[in-house]
Formats: C-alpha cells, sequence, structure tokens
C-alpha cells in the first residue's frame, strides 16, 4: 500500500444520512461495504454519479465479457501500483475463470510467455492507454477482428474508469478489506 493508514477515513454506518441510508444498508447488511465504497461515499454527490459508471463496467451494460474484462481492469490496477484495486480484483477475476498462473502474468504485461494472442492484445491496450492514452492502430486493429464498436469502446471506458479510481484509491489511502490480499 500507499498509504499506512487513511487520509480519507471510510464513512461509518452511523454517519450515513438519510439519502445514503437506502443505499448502503442493503450492501451493508450482505457485507459488501467495501472500504472503496464507504471511503467514497464521503463525497456522496460525486460517489452517485460514480457509482452508476461502476455499474456499466461491472454490470449487465457492459459488452465485454468478464474475463476479460479482469484482465484489463489486474493491469491497469498492476500498472498504477493500486494494491486496493490489485486485491479486489484478484477476487472477481478468479470468479470470471482467471488461473492463479495467468493473474501472477499480469504483472509481467502483454510481452509475457503463455498468454494467447488476444488476451495479449488486451494488456497491451491497456498498457497503451496508460502510458499514451491512445491505443495504436496496430493494437485497434487487432481488437476490432474480434470486438464489435460498443466492446471497443467498453475497452476504452473500463481502463479509464479503473484508472481514475486506482489514482484515487493510492491518494485517498484506501486500506485492504479484511481478507484481502494485496501484492
Amino acid at each position: 500500500m500507499k498509504l499506512s493508514q487513511p487520509r480519507i477515513t471510510p464513512l461509518a454506518p452511523t454517519e450515513w444520512t438519510e439519502e445514503q441510508r437506502p443505499v448502503l444498508e442493503p450492501v451493508y447488511k450482505e457485507g459488501l461495504v467495501y472500504n472503496v465504497m464507504a471511503t467514497m461515499s464521503r463525497h456522496w454527490p460525486a460517489w452517485k454519479k460514480l457509482g452508476v459508471w461502476a455499474y456499466h463496467i461491472m454490470g449487465d451494460t457492459s459488452t465485454l465479457v468478464p474475463r476479460e474484462r479482469e484482465l484489463l481492469i489486474l493491469r491497469i490496477g498492476w500498472l498504477c501500483q493500486a494494491e486496493y484495486e490489485w486485491g479486489q480484483h484478484v477476487n472477481f477475476g478468479k470468479k470470471a475463470g482467471l488461473t492463479d498462473v495467468e493473474i501472477e502474468r499480469i504483472k509481467g504485461g502483454p510481452d509475457a510467455p503463455g498468454w494467447a494472442p488476444f488476451d495479449a492484445t488486451l494488456l497491451r491496450a491497456t498498457d497503451e492507454l496508460h502510458k499514451d492514452a491512445f491505443i495504436s492502430d496496430a493494437t485497434w486493429a487487432a481488437l476490432s477482428q474480434r470486438y464489435s464498436t460498443y466492446q471497443l469502446m467498453d475497452v476504452v471506458f473500463t481502463v479509464g474508469r479503473y484508472n481514475l479510481v486506482s489514482r484515487a484509491l493510492n491518494t485517498f489511502g484506501v486500506q485492504l478489506d479484511k481478507g484481502v490480499k494485496g501484492f
């Protein structure tokens, strides 16, 4: 973790407003109020809007299959050295079908031995967006052989959203949730 203590403390249930309670209480009862949600809830107007976008990326409206989405998220989390993001999405990645070997290989990037060509292309797109804020023509062409326009857009949206979240998590000092391993 970049910080050993949060700069912005997670919002406790005793601090929830009447507007927050109906949103946070159901997930809290299920044990799903992650530190990221509790921290971001400190800026409720922003979090409501960011949450809508999060539900697109992680929900049913994204056109990416979960395994490929998690490759993108884990790679940008690694590139940003966002340990919270990495730890959470290792769990999501495993549920989406990524193996422990693949998860470890994500750290090595698109040129690490063993990637299927399209998986390497997804990682390369993430690297390019991180480095240049742009996907090269060659990588775009490789993605376009398999992906629709919506899917191409969702690649950029997913990497961009998790780039933003990684920066916020690192800067705010969001700590790992109980039972989640970091790097």
